[in-house]
């Protein structure tokens, strides 16, 4: 008699398990269809899949901006410390649990400039030859750099429109 209760017990997990199986496929199909934010997603080739979105876009020197005109916020830490410079290319890959991953995948030509730290309004620029280019705080702090110090920056080469830099290092 205690073999039947066993089998049942073995069935009932196996069950379950089809279930569970069950349910994240039809989760990951809900997700394809209706996408992440509740918008509905229309494929636009076969080869697009539920694991993820991926955008490619512009960098402007905070966000990225996609081809539809969306921006999405880039981490300044990741690139302060990429040295990310406007115009470069990027991926953004949306993984399914909504966490955004981020890759330069075309930097554009650069050339660096020495240029002085300073403020206005809490913003901080580099001025260096002749201009001011904004950069992020994140790269004052991870640079430790205070106004009225040197530092080398970063800028697109072949943009003389340009108003972001980023920061190559502190003199």
């Amino acid at each position: 008699m205690s073999e039947l209760p066993e089998k049942q017990i073995k069935r009932l997990r196996t069950l379950i398990q089809e279930a569970e199986t069950n349910l994240a496929a039809a989760k990951e199909l809900l997700i394809s269809i209706i996408g992440d934010d509740g918008q509905v997603v229309t494929p636009k080739t076969s080869s697009d899949n539920v694991a993820g979105k991926i955008i490619e876009g512009v960098f402007d020197g905070q966000m990225m901006l996609s081809p539809d005109g969306k921006n999405y916020p880039i981490p300044a830490n990741y690139a302060s410390k990429s040295k990310l410079v406007e115009g470069d290319l990027m991926k953004l890959t949306i993984a399914e649990d909504g966490s955004f991953i981020y890759k330069q995948i075309g930097p554009v030509p650069r050339k660096q400039v020495i240029g002085t730290l300073v403020q206005h309004d809490g913003i901080y620029y580099v001025e260096a030859s002749g201009r001011e280019y904004r950069i992020l705080l994140a790269s004052v702090t991870y640079f430790r750099i205070n106004v009225g110090d040197q530092v080398t920056i970063i800028i697109p080469e072949d943009n003389p429109d340009a108003t972001w830099a980023a920061v190559e290092a502190a003199l």
